[in-house]
């Protein structure tokens, strides 16, 4: 066994009866509170999703703290009991943002090893009283920079299309230095950092504009830690996603599934005819394969960093390629009312296409693929 790409236990690939328990207990929250028509109600509230679910998801199954140690308020579990809820509020397309504070705010103070920021920070977030979100993290270089004040760090510059930028309480931001690139912490101001929501496809998962302009920030972690802190964070953000979009395909065939035995033509359900049966036979090999590329990407996540990066990669391809496959057939097979704004299967249509580009689209990360197995062949 090679020390660098050791290998996966293959029940880490396998759900425990805990995390069914979990799955069961998410999916019928989510079935009372996260319903389509929730999910727009909420959609024009100010925040944007439903504020009493976030409280509930926080306090009654504690989801904001599952990957947390518990020396910063945390249950102490992996990201493989996150990956879960990350399914399930995938699958009901919940709003909340838990991939922005749960998933890479939070995991980005993990990664730093500032334990200060980490005893500071973590706790709320656990609690469901913090929201966060990282800013500057995609980009080839930094569009943010750093500079000493007479009271401390201020950050200048802009970063764009921040997952949860315009009401996120707290900003960790990735921002140029004179010795390099450094990871910040901004609990931001209206007066010092301007925050513009945008305009997306993807309604259910906001975006925004961030200019900052002598924002005091926090340096988090160290100078030299702060790539690698990055670089961990998106791709822990990747096998995150690829859970998400399982949920989400996972969803669009049950319903399309269901859809065909209930709709007739010709005095037959639509789904006998062999033509219907071939395309949702496609779409449930495609979310096999998914659900594989997924659940390895989480084992990686959980215990196994080394291999995260290909891992997290190749579920970045495989599971959106699959959301992309399942809502398409969502939209087709409903016919003439799958075409109609009333109709969940839109939500879902935006949902995958958005997601498609939100680490990186599928080529980026193929190139990235065949560069780690260069590197990997060399070592």
């Amino acid at each position: 066994m090679n020390p660098r790409h050791p290998e996966i236990a293959p029940q880490l690939l396998s759900e425990t009866d805990e995390q069914r328990q979990l799955r069961t207990v998410l999916r019928d929250l989510c079935a009372e509170a996260s319903g389509p028509e929730d999910v727009r109600k909420h959609l024009a509230t100010p925040r944007g999703y439903d504020e009493a679910l976030w409280a509930r998801l926080a306090g009654e199954i504690g989801v904001h703290g599952l990957a947390v140690p518990e020396e910063y308020g945390g249950s102490g579990f992996t990201f493989a009991e996150l990956a879960v809820v990350l399914e399930e509020t995938g699958r009901a397309l919940c709003c909340a943002p838990l991939l922005p504070t749960v998933v890479l705010a939070a995991h980005a103070l993990l990664h730093s090893g500032d334990r200060a920021a980490c005893e500071r920070y973590l706790p709320p977030i656990s609690d469901g009283t913090l929201t966060a979100t990282v800013a500057g993290f995609g980009d080839d270089a930094p569009t943010v920079t750093a500079e000493r004040g007479s009271a401390g760090w201020v950050l200048r510059g802009r970063a764009d299309f921040v997952l949860d930028g315009a009401g996120a309480d707290l900003l960790l931001v990735r921002a140029e230095t004179p010795g390099g690139p450094r990871l910040f912490a901004c609990e931001p101001d209206p007066g010092t950092c301007r925050r513009t929501p945008r305009r997306v496809l993807d309604e259910t998962r906001r975006q925004a504009l961030l200019e900052f302009r002598g924002a005091p920030a926090t340096p988090v972690g160290t100078a030299e830690a702060a790539e690698a802190t990055v670089a961990a964070t998106l791709d822990t953000g990747r096998a995150a996603l690829a859970a998400e979009q399982v949920g989400g395909s996972a969803h669009a065939l049950d319903a399309t599934v269901e859809f065909a035995a209930q709709r007739h033509q010709f005095g037959r359900p639509i789904g006998s005819f062999q033509a219907v049966k071939h395309r949702l036979a496609d779409v449930l090999v495609a979310l096999e394969a998914a659900r594989s590329a997924s659940a390895y990407a989480t084992a990686c996540a959980a215990v196994a960093p080394p291999q995260l990066p290909v891992a997290a990669c190749a579920a970045a391809v495989v599971c959106s390629e699959t959301f992309r496959l399942a809502t398409a057939e969502y939209v087709q097979l409903h016919g003439g009312i799958g075409f109609t704004w009333e109709h969940p299967a839109h939500l879902y249509v935006r949902r995958a296409r958005s997601g498609e580009a939100l680490f990186g689209t599928a080529d980026r990360h193929r190139t990235r693929l065949a560069g780690l197995a260069l590197e990997s062949r060399s070592s």
